[in-house]
């Protein structure tokens, strides 16, 4: 079989600029692709015990071929370990290690391990380089790119962290094989919201092509990857520190983070929490007059195609936008949504607490429950499936 050629998205924020790398079996050369990027043979190997398990030994035999002394930092998996306490054992072990600043820490993982593993770096010595190498589709379409780090506070998600970009995001779509999938469903949530926000033809595209895309049909597969980082690179490019245009790809997190932190990050997981996000922020942005009829049945169609949940469990008004309240996409007490006006454009603009509760109980009512209620049967059969997983 012929070797499929690399490809390669670039994130350009002037001395800050890096490379997406996506490629096919790029595992198997990771210690190569670092050179340049650390004078060190000291890399830290940050990842959890699901991907360990799959990928850590390789990694480490491609690290030493390449003359590097690469150390293991293996984490429980899972959004309960983004704490304070799992970056000071990382930092413990950095020290232990006497890793220095030209040292390099290496994020082998999904978003969790990304996010944790870019704070550590940008704060042990105030600053060394770490490199993403992405292996859940959450992690490769978004988390990965863009310099977002940090860890979650009991009150909400991403409360503690910092912009610190990668020297690069180096993606091989081939751990994706071995991604449960839970995990690989709840990536497309992401991947749905790049078409929603940014462009009309990728939304399309999905809803042609997500049958195939559920089957791991590697041709769609890499187009996804692809232009998910080359819409987040773009959106990056424009608003690094999102003081304005990066919020959009916030679209579908305002009640997704809300439902996260409401189950204690032990419920849903991030791209699930997405997908209901999507769902019911197009339709609160129905009620709000900003988009038509026909927008949010295309959204909820394609997220429940993708085998996503338009509904979670019972809670309140009053939780929820308690929830939201902690978001740190607040700015002066508001809460600062992103709302699509049509499939490819949103706006950005705050939401009053009584409008959203207008919303929120003409919707669904004062029992209470978040959910669309366009979820068949079998839906919620294999959605309860995927959560005892």
């Amino acid at each position: 079989m012929p070797k499929v050629a690399e490809q390669i998205v670039p994130v350009v924020l002037g001395e800050r600029s890096y490379d997406i790398v996506l490629q096919p079996g790029l595992l198997a050369t990771v210690g190569d692709r670092i050179r340049g990027f650390t004078t060190s043979p000291k890399i830290g190997v940050v990842t959890d015990r699901h991907v360990a398990s799959h990928y850590l030994q390789g990694t480490l035999r491609s690290l030493r071929k390449a003359g590097y002394d690469p150390t293991p930092i293996i984490l429980s998996p899972g959004e309960p370990t983004k704490t304070l306490a799992t970056i000071s054992k990382i930092l413990d072990t950095l020290a232990k290690h006497k890793f220095e600043r030209q040292s390099l820490l290496l994020a082998l993982g999904g978003g969790v391990v990304g996010d944790i593993t870019g704070f550590a770096a940008a704060i042990y010595q105030r600053g060394i380089p770490f490199v993403q190498v992405p292996t859940t589709l959450v992690a490769q379409v978004d988390s990965s790119v863009g310099g977002k780090t940090g860890v979650d506070h009991r009150l909400g998600k991403n409360l503690i962290g910092a912009f610190y970009q990668p020297r690069a995001v180096l993606i091989d779509p081939l751990t994706l094989r071995t991604l449960p999938r839970r995990e690989w469903i709840a990536g497309l949530a992401e991947v749905i919201k790049y078409g929603i926000i940014a462009d009309e033809e990728f939304f399309s595209f999905l809803e042609h092509e997500i049958p195939a895309l559920l089957k791991l049909k590697e041709a769609p597969v890499t187009h996804v990857i692809k232009r998910s980082c080359e819409i987040k690179a773009q959106v990056v490019a424009a608003d690094e520190r999102e003081s304005d245009h990066r919020r959009i790809l916030n679209y579908g997190h305002t009640i997704g983070h809300a439902l996260e932190s409401l189950g204690g990050y032990r419920g849903l997981i991030h791209g699930e929490a997405v997908g209901v996000g999507l769902v019911q922020e197009a339709d609160l942005a129905r009620h709000m007059g900003l988009c038509g009829d026909e927008v949010v049945e295309r959204i909820g169609s394609l997220v429940q195609r993708a085998g996503l949940s338009e509904q979670v469990r019972e809670t309140s008004f009053k939780s929820i936008w308690s929830a939201m309240q902690h978001d740190k996409k607040v700015i002066g007490g508001q809460v600062i949504g992103v709302w699509p006006v049509r499939i490819g454009e949103v706006v950005i603009r705050p939401i009053e607490q009584q409008v959203c509760a207008e919303w929120f109980h003409a919707k669904h009512g004062r029992g209470s429950r978040l959910a669309s209620g366009r979820q068949s049967a079998k839906g919620s059969a294999r959605r309860k499936s995927s959560t005892r997983r």
